[in-house]
């Protein structure tokens, strides 16, 4: 093209928020426009942007407003907005899907079938499709998958331990947070692509946490496994619990599933220990004077650490350890707690770099690699929908 290369549009929906992006495309989209539909069923929903520019714009969303078309009529009256040829969505659970996809009638049939897989997620997401294709039925709108990453994992670590007539129905151990750790795939083989392709542990934190053990560039485990709230405790999340906790909780209080659901879901985790926040920055202010938040803080920290010496077993040794996440890339002193005590993997920190979120916190005696890199779900959202349309051909 002679004049300016068309945009992509990144969607990132979440079962609380909706983050956006507005990139050039090109080999290397340049980011016009982004920001964050936040807080979605509380009282004041609010949406935050800011240009490449560094403008900064703040909405409220009022009334019985839809928020995808809340979300959709503030970008349509943004002038950057015109240029925009494409829409890559962010879709939490693929099942079968493995690469990026058009959205098609097809496609999203089939998505809404699979909405009891994960129904914290799918319907925001089937829905930004859905007000898209119908305002704007021109547009080019791509499925990203976030299940694909850990698509080759192998057989043994898919399995789950319940009877095998269940396999044929997708119940299996999926994993997720897979855009974020494509990018950091991508990053670390930039910044070194002999750990990239060694034993790679991939600890993504932040409201939403997981690990993955990465070898050969491939994901061979990750903690999340049939839904995002297996694994790790996380903001809001339980993590792993024991099954017969159900029964138990349903003879004592007579709780129904779709009470369990939203316990384990929205009640646990950082929240759910603490008592008074799923947020990590406030439990860390208040850990000295709160018993339950030092007790939430600590727990995240334990459990973190033993699924990276889970993970290192599984690689058969560890060479390589990146933080990512909101807590990954800005809590040096939980990567220091989650650290501390795995010296015998030849994980040690240097002090002063940690606590400047350097980009190698490692110490030089240290065998074991420790970065920080600071993931970016919608970049690679843009990456894969220009992969897939061929965008990076188009010159400025």
């Amino acid at each position: 093209m002679k004049r300016d290369a068309p945009r992509i549009l990144t969607l990132n929906g979440g079962s609380s928020s909706i983050r956006f992006a507005i990139y050039r495309a090109g080999k290397t989209p340049e980011c016009a426009l982004r920001g964050r539909l936040d807080r979605i069923g509380s009282s004041r929903p609010s949406l935050v942007a800011t240009d490449s520019a560094g403008g900064e714009q703040v909405r409220r969303l009022s009334g019985r407003r839809a928020p995808e078309e809340f979300l959709l009529d503030w970008l349509e009256a943004q002038p950057v907005f015109a240029s925009v040829q494409t829409v890559g969505h962010r879709v939490v659970h693929g099942l079968r899907h493995f690469e990026p996809e058009r959205v098609t009638p097809r496609l999203l049939a089939g998505l809404k079938r699979l909405t009891p897989y994960d129904p914290e997620h799918l319907p925001r997401e089937i829905g930004l499709m859905e007000t898209f294709r119908r305002r704007h039925p021109r547009l080019i709108q791509v499925a990203c998958f976030d299940t694909a990453f850990h698509r080759g994992m192998p057989r043994v670590a898919r399995m789950l331990a319940i009877p095998r007539r269940y396999a044929a129905q997708g119940v299996e151990r999926y994993g997720f947070h897979g855009l974020s750790y494509a990018y950091l795939r991508e990053e670390l083989a930039r910044l070194d692509p002999a750990a990239a392709r060694g034993r790679v542990i991939l600890a993504h934190l932040g409201n939403g946490a997981s690990l993955t053990a990465m070898r050969g560039g491939q994901s061979i485990d990750t903690s999340m496994g049939f839904t995002p709230a297996a694994g790790l405790m996380m903001g809001t999340r339980s993590g792993d619990l024991d099954p017969g906790l159900f029964s138990f909780l349903v003879r004592s209080e007579r709780m129904a599933p779709p009470q369990f659901d939203r316990m384990v879901n929205h009640e646990s985790g950082l929240l759910g220990v603490s008592g008074t926040s799923g947020d990590m920055r406030d439990l860390l202010a208040r850990e000295t004077r709160d018993a339950r938040a030092a007790d939430a803080v600590a727990l995240f920290c334990y459990q973190a650490r033993k699924w990276i010496g889970a993970y290192a077993a599984a690689l058969g040794g560890l060479d390589t350890l990146v933080f990512a996440g909101g807590i990954g890339e800005n809590a040096p002193v939980i990567r220091q707690r989650i650290c501390a005590g795995l010296g015998f993997l030849g994980i040690t920190l240097h002090r002063g770099h940690n606590a400047e979120n350097a980009p190698l916190i490692s110490a030089a005696a240290g065998r074991v690699k420790v970065r920080v890199i600071r993931t970016d779900e919608e970049l690679m959202i843009a990456r894969s929908v220009g992969r897939l349309l061929h965008l990076g051909r188009i010159k400025p």
